[in-house]
């Protein structure tokens, strides 16, 4: 209303009175309503549980873009200081990725009319092809990493920052050892922001042409991503002093394909950047950080032996001869001149007396405090505590419990960044293979279809482990003998391995074998024939 505007103006303290009494008013306005439905419970104003709570929740660019930046420095505080944080960070990134996802090429050879030894070749050509680009680091435009050390890296900073870019980029120059010209260059979540915003944002920012700009994110009037805007140092750095903003397209104008992977993990529609992996349980992590320190110093106080004369001298008259040696334990100390050691006497004067210090700390409580909460925790990040605190002390069917359902969450999540990152990049590096003539595939640029076909892959990462090899083994064969699995299904899931590749290794093995009983049944009978 413009009346409240003006006196917002010329008197807040007014604004907030009529506010209050505006707020009230709508309470007695509830209250003489008959309650009915949630009014009765979660949505109650009027128990004395939920009264003071005044939850108010906005748009995601309000609720998580205003908020994203301190959320990431927290996160990254933890993750250097807090133990249980980098627990939770690298168990996820080391069960999710691992030694990092491997590319098994699943040609559609009945979509492509291909025979299947046709498909199987063209498979194990596509996947050498790849492995080729992908074991190299010239695949990154820092030449740090090869690929698989580029997943580690991308979702260890989507965990800890929320979010993670990858810029697709081609380098003209061939190298001799590579053919292709791909890079990926990966850019930390803080170098992605609004133009000049400097750790500020500003979610009325527009771009020149009209587009609002979110966080870095500029979307159209429907809310389509079409670009990123990516500061050539960390804004709020002091080690860059011109600090410039390159505007990148979110897709190639003529092949549609990604010129930037944003990979995070959506809670809401329309949200634009991620929210740390750690947001839900910072402040609880940060209070059991600082439980742990108190108890740990208090456990290093409890290791000194104190003791306190009191006295009705002055102190500086006072003499303290240290920790004795034990060859002068059987001397009398001197009156006044006090010392600890085996066997010393200390004589006090009259007016004197000694008070032993103790602490009583640490707690005896402090184990069950920490697991009772650190289970907490791990109930909000989808890690049981077994994994959390990398304790197995529950009974087998407990520990199998906890790993299946952290199973499930990996599974999940592994199957998220492959759709995000590695399938990309995958389909990124086949338009260039097939366009330099390295990989054959007939009508991959004329029908979308085709093309699809062609990209079919699966991604596989590391098996989820054992408790008890021979149960787990068991379960296999019989899941495989009913016909719930297959042997292939089987080898991935227990071992990470490839089925194909375990029985031609398998064949030549056999062979050799063979050979060896071969000649050793033949001496054996040359030497009876002697």
């Amino acid at each position: 209303m413009i009346i409240d505007k003006v006196i917002e103006t010329f008197s807040p303290k007014a604004a907030l009175e009529r506010e209050a009494n505006r707020k009230r008013l709508e309470m007695l306005r509830d209250i003489s309503i008959t309650n009915s439905g949630y009014d009765e419970s979660g949505a109650s104003r009027t128990k004395n549980s939920m009264k003071g709570w005044n939850a108010n929740s906005k748009s995601p660019q309000e609720d998580i873009d205003k908020n994203v930046s301190i959320l990431r420095q927290r996160s990254r505080s933890l993750f250097t200081s807090a133990p249980i944080a980098v627990s939770a960070i690298k168990t996820s990134r080391t069960n999710i990725v691992g030694t990092g996802l491997r590319l098994r090429a699943t040609v559609d050879a009945d979509m492509l009319g291909m025979s299947h030894e046709k498909a199987t070749e063209w498979n194990k050509k596509t996947q050498r092809e790849f492995k080729l680009w992908a074991d190299s680091k010239f695949c990154d435009s820092t030449l740090q990493n090869n690929f698989y050390e580029l997943q580690q890296l991308v979702e260890l900073s989507y965990l800890m920052n929320g979010d993670v870019g990858a810029i697709v980029q081609y380098d003209t120059k061939k190298k001799p050892c590579i053919p292709y010209g791909l890079k990926i260059h990966l850019v930390e979540a803080d170098k992605i922001c609004t133009p000049h915003s400097y750790g500020y944002v500003d979610l009325n920012a527009k771009a020149s042409n009209g587009n609002r700009i979110y966080n870095g994110v500029e979307i159209d009037d429907k809310g389509a991503v079409q670009a990123y805007y990516i500061c050539n140092a960390y804004p709020n750095s002091m080690t860059e002093a011109n600090k410039e903003w390159k505007r990148v397209r979110a897709f190639n104008q003529v092949t549609g394909l990604p010129n930037v992977l944003m990979v995070y993990e959506s809670e809401r529609p329309e949200q634009y950047r991620g929210v740390p992996f750690l947001a839900p349980v910072i402040e609880s992590i940060k209070q059991l950080t600082r439980y742990s320190e108190a108890e740990i110093m208090a456990a290093v106080i409890n290791g000194f032996f104190t003791v306190f004369i009191t006295t009705e001298k002055n102190p500086s008259e006072m003499l303290f001869g240290g920790v004795g040696e034990e060859s002068q334990g059987d001397n009398l100390s001197d009156v006044g001149d006090y010392g600890l050691g085996p066997g010393m006497i200390n004589i006090l004067e009259p007016g004197e007396d000694i008070k032993m210090a103790d602490p009583s700390r640490p707690t005896g409580n402090f184990d069950s405090f920490t697991s009772a909460y650190a289970k907490y925790i791990g109930a909000a990040l989808e890690l049981p505590c077994e994994l959390l605190l990398k304790s197995f002390t529950n009974s087998y069917s407990a520990s199998k419990a906890a790993l299946e359902e952290a199973w499930k969450a990996f599974k999940m999540k592994r199957s998220w960044l492959a759709n995000d990152f590695c399938q990309p990049i995958y389909e990124i590096f086949l338009h260039e293979a097939i366009g330099i003539g390295r990989i054959k595939a007939p009508g991959f640029f004329l029908d979308p279809l085709v093309k699809k076909a062609y990209c079919k892959a699966e991604w596989n990462g590391p098996a989820k482990g054992m408790l008890d090899p021979l149960k787990e083994v068991n379960a296999a064969e019989k899941r495989i003998k009913i016909g719930i699995s297959t042997r292939e299904i089987e080898t991935i899931e227990q071992t990470g391995g490839d089925f194909d590749t375990n029985i031609q290794q398998l064949k030549y093995e056999n062979k050799l074998m063979n050979e060896v009983i071969e000649k050793d049944e033949i001496k054996e009978a040359d030497s009876i024939v002697e």
